[in-house]
């Protein structure tokens, strides 16, 4: 059994670096369905269908637990999924099996509040908001799950999504560090002037992104803090399977990389970000 780390193309391997730095004897397979990648600017029902291909094909390779390591994903598809689709799976394979996605640790970096923490919704007027700015794709946007989910929690947080158009399938791509440089700056510069001032901190709310952070931290203002969303996603997952003993991770210390595009090494920008060459195999 294994650990299954899914995303639409390379992003996820921001979050799967993390989770294997974390957990180095766990089993881990992982699938980016670069055949339909980018998800950002796709239907929601087109994103909840190609996110349960890609855990069906997990779970067929051996995963136990399937980490959605896409915004896009777990924004649009987790919940349909856990509610309407998960059940039926556990019967089918006859063992613990579950989607877990990489939004409600992030949340709880971001507010330093437990998921289940509720905030009061009475109380003098907050004249002086942190702001919180999350660079995502349109459909995370879209979603809105961020500024809902937040403001649930923290009424001293007002979010600011700025959706970042075809950055996503730019990165997939390989493009110029130039090129991408160009597009951060001024995806940054939109949301400054949304907000009327730069944000107090940031989520780098698509995983593709996180590889090209550098990138970001240069547009925004120096010391500006970045919550990271890998180490939170791999820290909490490291806490759910500790409570969790009943899911399968394995202890062989096996990576495997699969993909529904064409089998390739990836581009240079991944792979040093990676930090070594990237086979894929077909599926």
């Amino acid at each position: 059994m294994a650990i299954g780390v899914f995303d639409s193309g390379v992003g996820g391997l921001s979050i799967h670096r993390a989770l294997v730095d974390r957990m180095p004897e766990a089993d881990f397979i992982y699938l980016g369905d670069q055949k339909h990648a980018p998800y950002g600017e796709r239907s929601g029902e087109e994103i909840v269908e190609l996110t349960r291909q890609g855990c069906e094909t997990l779970f067929a390779a051996g995963a136990s637990l399937v980490v959605l390591a896409c915004n896009t994903a777990s924004a649009v598809a987790l919940r349909r999924l856990q509610s309407t689709w998960l059940a039926g799976v556990r019967k089918t394979y006859s063992r613990p099996v579950n989607v877990l996605g990489i939004i409600v640790p992030t949340i709880e970096a971001a507010t330093g509040l437990p998921w289940e923490h509720e905030a009061e919704r009475r109380g003098p007027k907050i004249e002086n908001l942190d702001i919180l700015g999350i660079f995502c794709t349109t459909a995370t946007a879209r979603s809105r799950v961020y500024e809902i989910e937040i403001d649930k929690r923290r009424q001293d947080l007002a979010v600011f999504s700025e959706p970042c158009v075809g950055l996503a399938g730019m990165i997939e791509a390989g493009e110029s560090e130039e090129t991408l440089k160009a597009v951060v700056e001024s995806r940054v510069q939109a949301l400054k002037t949304r907000i009327g001032r730069y944000p107090d901190r940031a989520i780098l709310g698509c995983t593709h992104y996180e590889i090209i952070g550098d990138l970001f931290k240069a547009a925004l203002p120096p010391g500006t803090p970045l919550i990271h969303q890998p180490s939170s996603v791999a820290d909490s997952l490291g806490r759910y399977i500790e409570r969790h003993p009943e899911y399968d991770i394995g202890t062989a210390g096996l990576r495997r990389f699969l993909t529904t595009g064409t089998a390739a090494q990836q581009s240079a920008l991944v792979e040093r970000f990676w930090g070594a060459p990237i086979g894929f195999e077909n599926l």
